[in-house]
């Protein structure tokens, strides 16, 4: 299966944004497995943050996990003041602790203003960007979380399948 749509400006992406290797996970925030894989993603940048470009698209599975849409909700909240990977990152280091209430608390934690915060998360726009990220897991192939894409490529394996892959053909 491929990645649709492609990359583009509207996805959250950190490391290199001119690599040849783009990473795209799509993932749940209280999924336990991405829990699990978020150390390691963490190592993956440490060490070839230069060479690829890492991106998160939202796949909350609501039907499981109460608090992952409104997890995606808030870290997209979080963009909109410029803190996107602060909260995506707070939120899986205190995964067992999601809540509403614990959400706002996050927010403050990271220092967004909690007031535009509590008033963005309301905002559909928020929503849709969620939906359509959901969407294109859905046309892509994606049937669980975390669902990784190397290149446009749906990536059969795990967090550490991945890191010890790119580690075998890291150049330098």
């Amino acid at each position: 299966m491929s990645l649709k749509p492609s990359v583009s400006t509207t996805d959250h992406a950190q490391g290199n944004d001119n690599a040849d290797l783009v990473i795209v996970e799509y993932g749940d925030y209280q999924c336990p497995y991405c829990g699990a894989a978020y150390p390691v993603l963490k190592e993956l940048m440490k060490e070839f943050g230069s060479q690829i470009k890492f991106v998160f698209r939202n796949f909350p599975l609501s039907e499981m996990h109460q608090y992952a849409r409104p997890a995606a909700i808030a870290a997209e909240a979080a963009n909109l003041q410029g803190k996107f990977w602060e909260m995506h990152d707070a939120i899986y280091e205190n995964q067992g602790s999601l809540n509403e209430n614990f959400l706002i608390e996050l927010a403050e934690k990271i220092g967004l203003n909690v007031s535009q915060f509590k008033t963005d998360i309301r905002k559909a726009e928020l929503e849709e960007k969620v939906d359509s990220d959901f969407e294109s897991g859905i046309v892509s192939g994606v049937n669980g979380t975390p669902s990784f894409f190397v290149n446009d490529k749906k990536f059969n394996g795990s967090a550490m399948d991945l890191l010890q892959l790119i580690r075998e053909n890291a150049v330098g």
